[in-house]
């Protein structure tokens, strides 16, 4: 695990455990979670064209409903003693061997 992403994890947990939320965080309710953040980035763009420019102020909320989203996705990570850096490396290789109908190979 990077040298950050401890930094981070442990600032999450930190904050965390201060407000007592640990008994919220398991599996099933980070889930939940994380699905209702993305659900929120995916509002930011409800009803907008796809070539759309998004304001400052939509790029703001963006980021912070994004940031939302991957904090449920680092406490689901630690649950599961994974560091996502990994799991990303390792979803890369598996695709390099499938094939998609919209490939241009």
């Amino acid at each position: 695990m990077t040298d950050k992403y401890i930094q981070v994890i442990r600032k999450l947990i930190e904050f965390r455990d201060q407000r007592g939320w640990q008994k919220y965080h398991n599996l099933k309710d980070l889930a939940l979670s994380l699905n209702l953040e993305a659900s929120e980035v995916l509002e930011i763009f409800q009803w907008q064209p796809a070539d759309t420019k998004l304001d400052d102020a939509q790029t703001q909320h963006l980021q912070e409903e994004l940031a939302d989203t991957l904090i449920y996705c680092f406490y689901m990570c630690d649950k599961l003693g994974v560091d996502p850096l990994d799991l990303v490396a390792k979803k890369i290789d598996f695709n390099q061997s499938r094939h998609w109908k919209t490939d241009n190979r």
